[in-house]
């Protein structure tokens, strides 16, 4: 069941059928996942990109969902560094966050996961609400940012 806001752009827009379509394949092949799931995780990682590309705030960081999305996508090294390029004009590099630092736990992994749903939904395109669980009243006491801590490389500064 796919829970996606409708009236909005999705990721799977934003690249060509069949990358999209060889993404979501490693997904599946290597995480295990079915097909309509690892479409999602697709869709939302190329979502959460186009965030971190225009986001010109406190750093983003994915879900542990879409992070499984941006390292798969990060393998296609050619792929994600033109991707990168068309829609930030930069690299966007993946930084993960040290394990003992406080910013990965808790309220402050809240706090960026609410603020990087809030930039995709302000970048135009469609959230899936279910691939972000640690935003509102879904998320448990013990979420973190992502399951390695990992978040975009520090935005741009405001033009």
């Amino acid at each position: 069941m796919t829970s996606v806001l409708t009236g909005r752009a999705t990721g799977r827009s934003l690249v060509s059928p069949e990358l999209f379509d060889r993404l979501a394949r490693r997904i599946v092949g290597e995480e295990k996942l079915d097909r309509d799931l690892a479409e999602r995780i697709t869709e939302q990682t190329l979502a959460f990109l186009v965030a971190c590309a225009v986001n010109t705030g406190s750093p983003l960081a994915p879900s542990e969902l879409v992070d499984v999305g941006w390292h798969t996508f990060l393998l296609h090294t050619k792929d994600y560094a033109a991707f990168c390029e068309r829609i930030a004009g930069r690299f966007l590099h993946h930084v993960p966050t040290d394990e003992n630092d406080p910013a990965a736990r808790g309220e402050a992994a809240r706090e960026t996961l609410s603020r990087t749903v809030a930039a995709i939904k302000s970048s135009g395109l469609a959230v899936d609400p279910a691939l972000w669980p640690a935003v509102g009243s879904q998320c448990n006491v013990d979420c973190s940012q992502c399951q390695n801590g990992c978040s975009d490389d520090p935005p741009p500064a405001c033009r």
